[in-house]
């Protein structure tokens, strides 16, 4: 993770439209100078965008997943298992997989990865619920289109999620 400035970057004819887009896949290309906290941004080639869908819902799919993996990535440092994530999040959303269930497998991974997904919480759920989970664990967000769940078990997973989220950001997330 790296913060940076891309000089230009709000011009109409700028050299980087659509490549600094929130979930958006790119190549990079920046100057890192020693005790300065910002990168300068001097290329940037947007391959996949999560926006591709171009569905307002897909847009605050898209700002979730990527508020949320910027909480967690720690500044300057690598976390591929992160990366993986979000371009299978960028790609899932491209692909038009149900956003519902993207976001709670999401959530799922992205607390797991972290190793604060509540085991002992899991067994309170309903057995749609952990069916869903069990499917999770085992199949990529692309795969999600075809399990099936019910809405109560969405909304389950979806409070069990927010509140564990929230609790160790110390807020509600956007």
């Amino acid at each position: 993770k790296k913060r940076g400035v891309a000089k230009g970057a709000r011009r109409p004819k700028s050299k980087f439209v659509g490549g600094l887009e929130p979930l958006t896949h790119v190549r990079v290309a920046y100057f890192e100078k020693e005790r300065r906290e910002l990168v300068s941004l001097n290329y940037s080639e947007a391959s996949r965008s999560a926006l591709s869908g171009g569905t307002i819902e897909a847009l605050g799919c898209a700002s979730y997943f990527a508020e949320l993996i910027d909480e967690w990535a720690a500044e300057s440092h690598e976390d591929e298992r992160l990366y993986r994530l979000g371009v299978s999040m960028v790609e899932a959303l491209a692909g038009g997989i149900p956003h519902e269930a993207l976001t709670r497998y999401f959530e799922f991974w992205l607390l797991s990865l972290q190793g604060v997904y509540p085991a002992g919480r899991v067994q309170s759920l309903s057995s749609d619920a952990q069916a869903f989970l069990s499917h999770v664990r085992k199949i990529g967000p692309q795969d999600l289109a075809g399990v099936s769940v019910t809405r109560e078990a969405m909304r389950e997973l979806e409070a069990l999620h927010r509140s564990v989220i929230a609790m160790h950001l110390e807020r509600e997330p956007r």
